[in-house]
């Protein structure tokens, strides 16, 4: 007698932050880039680097460590932008997120996925989707449309919009490799 397992499989980007590593739902990712100058755009939160021409569209990169609390991003040959589209208003946005590297896609089943750890109130942890595991390391899934605020996204949809304005001079073209996915 057999037991049926019902159980879907989804797969991950992982990346990593500070040698730990996290996981996006591969479905919210467009393409991955190998760091290209970023365009600092004044007024913004430290976690806003910028914005980034590509293909013609001014595309906002939120640097990943500072949003979490950490250093800033150093600047590697390893350093790269993950294209990801996020879901503000009932409309999809896309932006770039900023990790130290790229690992690897992976396959996780549902049961392979355990609830995020509790931490207390003051602690938010709703952006994290759950944990993974993979070998002897855990594995952060984030829920992307969670890690910024209701306001932090409108504002980072205004930089997209507000960010058309600028002289195309002024923004240095996506170079480098493209990873599509």
């Amino acid at each position: 007698m057999s037991v049926e397992i019902n159980s879907t499989t989804n797969q991950y980007l992982t990346f990593t932050l500070n040698k730990d590593i996290y996981a996006l739902d591969i479905s919210s990712v467009r393409e991955v880039l190998e760091l290209t100058p970023i365009t600092r755009i004044p007024r913004t939160p430290k976690f806003m680097r910028g914005v980034i021409n590509l293909r013609g569209h001014a595309v906002p990169v939120v640097d990943m460590r500072l949003k979490f609390g950490m250093s800033r991003t150093e600047d590697t040959i390893n350093t790269c932008i993950i294209i990801v589209e996020v879901v503000f208003d009932g409309e999809s946005t896309v932006m770039g997120a900023l990790a130290d590297s790229v690992r690897e896609v992976i396959e996780l089943t549902e049961n392979m996925i355990e609830e995020p750890p509790r931490m207390g109130t003051t602690i938010k942890t709703e952006f994290i989707r759950g944990m993974g595991k993979q070998s002897d390391d855990f594995v952060i899934i984030l829920d992307i449309n969670k890690i910024l605020s209701v306001e932090e996204l409108a504002m980072l949809k205004n930089v997209n919009h507000d960010s058309s304005n600028i002289d195309s001079n002024e923004l240095s073209s996506a170079q480098g490799m493209t990873l599509s996915l």
